[in-house]
């Protein structure tokens, strides 16, 4: 075994698998056996599409400024910012003026994000 399985960088992002949520909103997913990594650039203004999935989901706020959507309200986060959706609340996101860059930490791991694809599946 390699010492260097399991260990990413955010600047090797096309190591992991590519998913284009929606114009503007582009991912590099990956997967474990339990849990996944979904590294999130978000361009400035880009719209994620509100949706919910039954795995929780943690996110942490890298890069820029965004206004997080989740259960209904409209919350505005800054880089150092992180939150949890639980499992089936509705959520999204709106990019800042620069943009922003954020890690979602999935668990259980999404099994549509095990392959490259577009799209918020769940919708």
């Amino acid at each position: 075994m390699s010492t260097r399985e399991n260990f990413y960088s955010l600047d090797r992002l096309d190591e992991g698998i590519s998913r284009a949520l929606t114009d503007g909103i582009d991912a590099s997913i990956f997967p474990a056996d339990q849990s996944m990594a979904s590294v999130v650039r978000i361009g400035p203004g880009a719209v994620g599409t509100v949706h919910s999935h039954p795995q929780e989901q943690w996110s942490i706020l890298i890069e820029g400024s965004a206004t997080r959507l989740q259960g209904g309200e409209e919350i505005p986060v800054k880089k150092g910012d992180f939150w949890v959706a639980p499992g089936g609340v509705e959520h999204g996101i709106i990019g800042g003026p620069e943009g922003a860059l954020i890690i979602d930490i999935f668990a259980p791991a999404r099994p549509e994000y095990k392959k490259p694809g577009s799209g918020f599946a769940g919708q």
